[in-house]
């Protein structure tokens, strides 16, 4: 079973208009089988905040100790911050910024992501430039039309094109146990 097929069981209590002898309202109870949600509201400024968190300590080891032009400096963190995060992700799951808000990358089968595709989400991660400046450029769904809502380009498309989830450290062992137990 992959991480994008598990499925979580809720009961919903609907009132009726009816009432029991006591006076107490009754309810139907319905009960639904929905995907399991992996991601949380506000992961997108956590996400960003991470990888700005990843970025500082490189950026300025190359400005103060290497001596690079600001230019230069910010050239070669965002190449650290991607091949460093990569590894990073790929032995532990998390960087640096993601420990801090204590969110892990998984991929599908709910292990740490390969190499291969923890440098294809860290290099789509540079989609944060356009978001940061996107008052200058109309986004892409503007330009090219585009009306579905996987089409908003934001840091969940590298998630979608990798095929690799972003989860908060408490839905990990949650995970992983949905995962074990549906073989």
């Amino acid at each position: 079973m992959k991480v994008s097929e598990l499925r979580k069981k809720k009961l919903i209590h609907r009132p009726t208009q009816n009432f029991d002898v006591e006076g107490k309202r009754i309810y139907n109870v319905f009960e639904y089988d929905l995907p399991f949600k992996t991601d949380y509201e506000g992961n997108e400024k956590d996400r960003i905040l991470a990888k700005i968190i990843d970025a500082v300590p490189v950026l300025l080891i190359a400005f103060f100790l290497l001596k690079l032009s600001p230019f230069l400096a910010i050239v070669f963190s965002l190449q650290a911050v991607i091949i460093l995060g990569s590894i990073s992700e790929t032995l532990f799951g998390i960087t640096l910024g993601k420990k801090i808000f204590k969110i892990k990358v998984i991929d599908d089968q709910g292990k740490y992501p390969g190499i291969l595709r923890s440098l294809g989400r860290n290099f789509l991660c540079l989609s944060i430039f356009y978001m940061l400046f996107s008052d200058l450029f109309p986004p892409l769904n503007e330009i090219f039309a585009i009306k579905h809502k996987d089409a908003n380009f934001t840091m969940h498309m590298n998630n979608i094109f990798c095929k690799t989830h972003l989860v908060k450290n408490d839905q990990f062992a949650e995970i992983k146990a949905l995962l074990q137990s549906n073989p």
